[in-house]
């Protein structure tokens, strides 16, 4: 497409050769500098043949006799405008070509994935055709701001075999490039392309996994284990009421906060290297106050009488505990659980500063060497890409997948703590 558009402004070119050969037939200072540059363009490619004319343009207008001249040199200059104004125009057509329906055949393959394939979404396929039709420039020729104006690139074409390009692209724009309707699976299982542009989320999935369970992990044991303590064995007094107004203040600090205090305590006190751990630990505190109330809430659900019938048969208080409230509690307990999943998977602020990194390989599936790795997280990348990433309209389409998949997540967890908590009720009633 270049050659032949080069050949056809060659012709331009050429018709400027009467008027040079005028001016090399003087014999002058003119007419010697004019031979001098005609003979470097008789062996010179278009673009050089170009140069040269310029620059003895350059030259005629600086020169002591130039008035005697000014009409070739007028001619001259409008000749070489308009080529430059096309080729300036064609380079940039080139690269809007490019961006819309990707590299060439047979041209090299950018480096880039976002490069090589044009547009592959339609709404950014009608930002792309718009901007190779139109030209977008600013009039600020009446009062106030200025008024954007669209000129059809067509016009610097017109009459060049580049002319019938934009009717056939405009036309058939849509039949080449609006994507089919389908589910890509790759989404969920496949690695990052080109920092989201391309390919899946599954770092981000496993680092979900990786820190609501992990604080899971942690925060389970101590909620259950303090709530066993509120209600069984502590009696009333200024100790308990001041653990319960932390456990209620805890759990209306504001989360980022909880963060921040991960930063300092885990990463520069404790010396733990910014991962999934110090995330896991940090999320764990986030969650601990809805544990402990919901366990101290089925806990208190159980019956008295099933603690008068496990002491009257001669079990201890800690043996009735174990094999009589916790079971008859498991449902409330385990509703409170994922429940605190739910949020931690949702989380962004605690893990910001503790374990979340933008651009992170997918964790090994064996936890003892994925403990101390940053890494993505759904909550936090849907944050980033949102909001930092270098090409945020051109990712909706991860966007909105991402926080599909995170409400999908939470409403799966919570469906099943709602299927398990009905069975083992069930159960236990039977």
């Amino acid at each position: 497409m270049l050659t032949r558009f080069e050949a056809e402004q060659a012709h331009e070119l050429d018709a400027l050769r009467p008027t040079l050969a005028a001016l090399a037939a003087r014999e002058d200072s003119i007419g010697r500098l004019v031979q001098r540059r005609l003979r470097t363009m008789d062996d010179g490619a278009f673009l050089e043949n170009v140069e040269t004319v310029g620059k003895l343009r350059d030259r005629l207008r600086g020169h002591v006799e130039s008035e005697s001249i000014t009409a070739d040199i007028a001619l001259i200059d409008s000749v070489l405008q308009r080529i430059e104004l096309r080729m300036a125009s064609f380079v940039d057509l080139t690269e809007r070509v490019d961006d819309l329906l990707g590299p060439a055949p047979g041209a090299a393959t950018p480096a880039l994935p976002r490069k090589q394939y044009g547009a592959t979404r339609w709404d950014r396929a009608e930002v792309r055709l718009r901007e190779l039709l139109y030209v977008e420039q600013w009039d600020y020729s009446g009062e106030g701001m200025g008024r954007k104006v669209l000129t059809p690139r067509a016009d610097v074409f017109r009459g060049t075999q580049l002319a019938a390009l934009f009717d056939y692209v405009e036309t058939h724009a849509e039949a080449m490039l609006r994507p089919r309707f389908t589910f890509y699976w790759g989404f969920l299982t496949d690695e990052p392309l080109d920092i989201h542009i391309f390919g899946g989320i599954l770092p981000e999935l496993m680092g979900t996994l990786y820190l609501t369970l992990g604080a899971i992990l942690f925060a389970v044991p101590i909620g259950i284990v303090a709530a066993i303590y509120f209600t069984e064995y502590a009696r009333p007094g200024r100790i308990v009421t001041f653990l319960r107004t932390c456990v209620s203040t805890l759990a209306g600090v504001p989360s980022i906060v909880f963060g921040m205090f991960g930063l300092a305590f885990f990463l520069n006190v404790c010396h733990m290297p910014k991962g999934v751990l110090a995330g896991a630990l940090t999320l764990s505190l986030v969650i601990l106050p809805t544990i402990i109330r919901a366990s101290e809430e089925a806990i208190r659900a159980v019956p008295h009488t099933y603690r008068e019938a496990a002491l009257g048969l001669g079990a201890g208080r800690w043996h009735t505990i174990v094999t009589v409230i916790l079971p008859a509690a498991l449902p409330g307990i385990l509703t409170g659980t994922v429940i605190s999943m739910g949020r931690a998977a949702g989380e962004t602020a605690p893990i910001i500063f503790t374990a979340a990194a933008s651009v992170a390989a997918t964790l090994s599936l064996n936890p003892l060497a994925a403990w101390n790795q940053p890494t993505g997280a759904l909550s936090w990348n849907i944050y980033n890409l949102c909001t930092e990433h270098e090409a945020v309209n051109e990712i909706r389409h991860v966007q909105f997948g991402m926080v599909a998949v995170l409400v999908t997540v939470v409403l799966l967890l919570n469906g099943f703590a709602i299927v398990f908590r009905a069975r083992i009720a069930k159960k236990l009633k039977g």
